[in-house]
């Protein structure tokens, strides 16, 4: 009688000095499923999968390939024996094409010669046999992201690939194009191929999985078939170790003066990005306009323009009916409004300076954090104090630096920073990336109130979900432009998804 099992990770225990990333953890995985690994951020998993490809040593436990007990010192060593691993950031060469790619790193063939031909055939045969519908001669550069990640899965089978570790594979996605993976990962498991599938998408997994396993705090705390009555709830309730509230409560949108207005506004791109063409919106007070859209449509770049750090070439933008098309990003940071960037780290605070610092950074000349003669600790402090009290943040002091906290409690100091006070308008740009299920409900909040007292907000996400979940009205950034504008109630993921994909809407809200 054969093993049941594609690989069996028994008892691993994984320390970076005194951090126990992974205590005692054991994972099995059948073969022809697929299976789901939840966990909040800091929960171990992805510690636990370079285990298992080869990126770290463990420092106890085994692993068992087909019930064998294995040693995978490298990725080679997990390649050679059926493990691909697709990264949550493609580990493509943007100017190769499909098939150089796939071929990157190969030893096959006699001297240096490698088969191109054969190889070719066999991506086709592939690209036929599971519907990707790739092409071996097609640039990386020229896919979309949807096809970039099946050129992934391409060069994965292609290394006779028996297990296929996914991680956060739908996080850059289309609904349409989570749909065509989806058949894929079916078609893979019915081949008797196994599919570790890790995300923070509770819907998707609970669609997509034949069993799951759950950790939290570094230690496995669940294994589980994928059962009819499971849900949602449940499954975030396992994650975080008690009940959890995932309902958003929402009151009745009543909007008011326009708040924020974008008249044709154009910038340019910079590096890869695609720049804003010809954009024009309008955000009003008590509401919450969401941008959907696939990354790399020009989201950072709008806000960017917004807030003064892209040169405008086009257009006009206004606030609270004053024209500030020209005024400088300092004096854009002295209006009414919060700025929330993508790269909370890197964009939002300075990680060697303290929280006090961090809370001040805006305006240290401004009371209560000090004069342009004196920066006043003291007052500074106290405050800093009061919100970290308002805000739920986590921390021993405020003196400790920013980049010692978790991810949730970062992004708590720039809210708490950036809307601690009323304002007028908030821009918020992928306000819950990389943030656990409690964080994420904190930011919900924080939106929804800011909104109930007369806030505009500006809410670019590409979590449809959320975008749904929390908008009145939904636009769509499509290649740096406006593609269209949908009251919330005539939305749904479809119609959504098919404007991100560059489709236009039918129904448009003037």
């Amino acid at each position: 009688m054969g093993n049941d099992y594609m690989v069996e990770m028994q008892h691993i225990t994984k320390s970076f000095g005194k951090l126990i990333a992974n205590n005692d953890v054991s994972l099995k995985i059948k073969k022809g499923e697929i299976h789901a690994l939840l966990g909040e951020n800091g929960a171990g998993k992805s510690t636990l999968m370079n285990v298992l490809y080869g990126f770290y040593g463990k420092d106890k436990g085994k692993i068992l390939w087909d019930g064998k007990e294995v040693s995978i010192k490298d990725p080679d060593d997990a390649i050679k024996l059926g493990i691909g691993m697709i990264h949550q950031h493609f580990m493509l060469v943007k100017k190769f094409t499909v098939l150089e790619n796939v071929t990157l790193g190969m030893k096959e063939g006699k001297w240096i010669e490698i088969p191109t031909e054969e190889i070719r055939k066999r991506i086709m045969e592939l690209s036929d046999l599971y519907g990707l519908n790739i092409k071996p001669d097609a640039r990386i550069e020229d896919l979309t992201v949807g096809e970039q990640q099946r050129v992934e899965i391409v060069k994965a089978l292609y290394r006779h690939s028996k297990l296929l570790i996914m991680d956060e594979p739908t996080a850059v996605l289309t609904p349409q194009e989570v749909t065509k993976l989806f058949e894929v990962l079916h078609k893979l498991r019915a081949e008797g191929k196994s599919v570790l599938f890790i995300s923070h998408k509770l819907p998707e997994v609970l669609e997509i999985s034949n069993s799951i396993s759950i950790m939290r705090d570094g230690c496995m705390v669940e294994n589980m078939e994928n059962r009819p009555d499971l849900d949602e709830r449940q499954l975030a309730n396992a994650m975080v170790g008690r009940e959890i509230l995932l309902d958003i409560e929402k009151s009745e949108c009543k909007p008011g003066d326009v708040v924020l207005k974008l008249d044709g506004a154009c910038c340019d791109g910079v590096n890869t990005s695609c720049g804003v063409t010809d954009f024009s919106l309008e955000v009003r007070r008590g509401e919450i306009v969401g941008l959907a859209g696939v990354d790399g449509n020009g989201q950072t770049d709008l806000s960017e323009l917004i807030m003064g750090l892209r040169k405008q070439t086009k257009g006009k933008i206004e606030f609270l009916g004053q024209d500030i098309t020209h005024l400088t990003t300092k004096q854009r940071r002295e209006l009414s409004l919060g700025y929330i960037p993508a790269d909370r780290l890197n964009s939002a605070m300075v990680g060697e300076f303290t929280l006090r610092m961090n809370m001040a950074i805006n305006k240290p000349d401004k009371a209560p954090f000090g004069t342009k003669w004196a920066f006043n600790k003291k007052s500074a402090g106290a405050y800093t104090r009061e919100k970290m009290k308002e805000f739920n943040v986590i921390a021993q002091s405020d003196e400790v630096p920013a980049k010692n906290l978790s991810g949730g409690n970062q992004q708590k100091v720039v809210l708490a920073r950036e809307v601690g006070e009323k304002v007028d308008l908030i821009i918020a740009v992928y306000p819950t990336r990389g943030l656990d299920i409690d964080a994420t409900r904190f930011v919900f909040d924080t939106m929804l109130k800011a909104r109930d007292k007369g806030t505009a907000v500006l809410y670019i996400s590409n979590e449809l979900e959320e975008i749904l979940q929390l908008s009145d009205r939904i636009g769509v950034l499509y290649e740096g432009t406006l593609n269209g504008i949908i009251p919330r109630e005539k939305a749904d993921v479809t119609t959504i998804g098919l404007m991100m994909a560059g489709r236009e809407a039918e129904v448009i809200d003037k």
